[in-house]
């Protein structure tokens, strides 16, 4: 095994918001620097095969980001993304079920009436804002229904999740991190710890309920309400707009769609991998491991690119194409993840993307977005690819 130096200062990954700039840089990482160290001593990892392997084993890539940052360890607790074995498999088994591929079918009737009811409020000249419209209230309306919180306070999600996903954190070590992190998370923990005691005297079949009677402290209850309410949107918010980019750049798509709903599945995972709503995410070495010809020293973050393992040419053939019939599932495209961090709402995602798809290719012929300004789509500035505003203009159906 050999070791690598520590990239130039002046070396970092393109930004999300240069979607073009940040794919080229991606295929020249897979192709000349597999395992790269960058200038905080981070590990990332391009290709398919590595970025398997490690979110394949837990026990020698943690999932507890605590044990480098410790100023993070109170907003940890409870954050299923954050918890390794025993302990995550304790806290999953304990909503997995609300989120199985069966139960999620039983939602599609609840999901169908809000995206028509959402649909059903637009204008009929067919311009309007995706994600205002349909891709943000849609998701937000069925985990917050799930989690038993009130729609009045779904604009309040919002704001909060903008706030954290627009977070700028380079340095994962920066001491100052965990106060950060607190500050932007401290109204939604309130709002949520608030909901977690009224549930101790007041229980109701829902989640929070469910988190409550588990036997999870406050803390606990309050973050993993947290993970389950801003993961549950966002997926599903990102991916409506991405697909709706990507099938206006590749003419025929929507209109096969519309001669052909069934299709809307395949065409959704092949738009989770063009896109994957989240690029990478982080690991912490338990033990010094050998990736690539590179040994990664115990104690160091390691970051597996989602996004570049989905375009790599090793694993899928022309990645850069929008190949409907390609038969790509959950263990082939990253997405989601892989292994026991397996995005829980995975299946939720996809009977939202597909219902609001089905929804939406019945109404209009056609459905494009109305501008490419990156000021007009507001793309998040990091670790998130898509858009937080997506005019469109539309055909509709009669």
């Amino acid at each position: 095994m050999t070791t690598i130096e520590p990239a130039p200062a002046d070396t970092v990954a393109p930004d999300t918001t240069d979607e073009p700039a940040l794919l080229a840089w991606l295929a020249r990482m897979r192709a000349e620097h597999p395992v790269w160290r960058d200038r905080y001593g981070m590990y990332h990892l391009f290709r398919h095969a590595d970025v398997l392997a490690v979110l394949r084993d837990p026990a020698r890539f943690s999932s507890d980001r605590s044990r480098l940052a410790p100023a993070t360890a109170a907003v940890s607790r409870g954050m299923l993304t954050q918890i390794d074995p025993p302990e995550h498999r304790r806290l999953r088994s304990i909503v997995s079920t609300a989120f199985t591929p069966r139960r999620v079918a039983d939602l599609e009737p609840r999901i169908r009436e809000i995206t028509r009811g959402l649909l059903d409020s637009l204008p009929d000249a067919g311009s309007f804002d995706l994600v205002d419209a349909l891709a943000f209230p849609l998701p937000v309306t069925v985990i917050a229904e799930m989690l038993g919180l009130p729609e009045a306070d779904h604009p309040l999600f919002r704001t909060w999740a903008d706030r954290l996903f627009s977070m700028q954190v380079d340095d994962p070590t920066d001491p100052t991190l965990g106060s950060r992190v607190a500050e932007a998370m401290a109204d939604i923990r309130a709002y949520l710890t608030a909901r977690v005691q009224e549930r101790r005297t007041t229980p109701t079949d829902d989640l929070v309920s469910a988190l409550v009677a588990a036997g999870l402290d406050d803390e606990e209850a309050a973050n993993f309400s947290l993970l389950l309410l801003l993961a549950g949107h966002i997926t599903t918010t990102v991916l409506l707009g991405n697909a709706v980019r990507t099938f206006a750049e590749h003419p025929g798509v929507w209109e096969g769609l519309r001669a052909d709903p069934t299709t809307i599945p395949a065409a959704l995972e092949e738009v989770l991998r063009l896109r994957s709503p989240f690029v990478m995410t982080a690991r912490v070495t338990t033990e010094p491991v050998g990736i690539a010809g590179v040994t990664i020293p115990a104690d160091r973050f390691v970051m597996p690119w989602l996004l570049s393992a989905n375009h790599d040419e090793e694993a899928f053939a022309e990645p850069e194409a929008f190949v409907l019939d390609r038969g790509i599932g959950g263990g082939a495209q990253t997405a989601f993840g892989h292994g026991v961090h397996f995005c829980l709402g995975a299946p939720l995602a996809r009977v939202e993307g597909r219902v609001a798809l089905e929804e939406l290719t019945a109404r209009y012929h056609a459905l494009s977005p109305a501008t490419v300004s990156t000021e007009a789509l507001q793309p998040y500035p990091r670790g998130v690819l898509g858009v937080r505003q997506l005019p469109v203009k539309g055909v509709r159906s009669y």
